[in-house]
């Protein structure tokens, strides 16, 4: 009998199965130790085809995961999201916008950060992630700082991307409690939306001073 090979592996092993039903069928005469001679020949027949089938699934496997074959991710930081795209493109990579930030001294559009990085060996058609500059600074709802901390207003509004933040104190007898918010001059709301690039002033109590004389005037004293 004769095993043709085949370009694909499940023709392959149609052909060992009509092989193995073949020999299955051959009839052998009766000697002593004929039993054991043919139990011992389908016991050997059958480990040869589970190995030629793990083989053969192997194979497949290694061509269908493509195992093996790395490739090197470019370089597309510092270039705008159009043209990294079109190259990782034509690379065999697929690109995706995963976030943006705002940077006033870099152009907007401008690939500032990418996953994975430069020179990492992947497999072909993997999804590089890029992060680029927003082409306006992100707006955000500020919360309600009336009789919060000084200390306190500061790290929410520095945590929610304010950077430029002043503090003008006001007459109130509750020092460093924020009696009021602005912004361009107009008291803002809880709630209002700025652009994390815009001017917040805190308007802050100053607190009772304590160098106010409080005795009475004799003059005015007088029953």
């Amino acid at each position: 009998m004769r095993f043709i090979t085949s370009g694909s592996g499940l023709t392959a092993f149609r052909q060992l199965i009509i092989i193995v039903n073949s020999t299955s069928n051959l009839k052998f005469k009766w000697r002593p130790g004929a039993f054991t001679t043919r139990f011992l020949f389908n016991l050997a027949l059958m480990a040869l085809v589970a190995v030629v089938f793990v083989w053969l699934l192997l194979v497949w496997l290694d061509s269908w995961t493509d195992h093996g074959h790395y490739v090197e991710v470019p370089q597309v930081k510092g270039m705008t999201y159009e043209v990294a795209m079109s190259s990782l493109e034509s690379e065999g990579f697929e690109a995706a916008l995963s976030d943006s930030i705002y940077d006033e001294k870099t152009r907007p559009g401008t690939v500032v950060e990418q996953n994975p990085k430069r020179g990492t060996k992947v497999k072909a058609g993997r999804t590089v992630y890029l992060t680029i500059t927003a082409f306006s600074p992100k707006s955000v709802s500020v919360p309600s700082l009336t009789d919060v901390s000084l200390r306190q207003a500061r790290s929410i509004l520095e945590g929610l991307g304010f950077r430029n933040i002043y503090v003008e104190y006001v007459p109130s007898e509750f020092k460093d409690l924020v009696v009021s918010v602005k912004s361009d001059g107009r008291q803002l709301q809880a709630g209002s939306r700025l652009p994390v690039t815009a001017s917040i002033v805190l308007n802050v109590g100053e607190g009772v001073s304590d160098d106010i004389d409080t005795t009475a005037d004799p003059e005015t004293e007088q029953f």
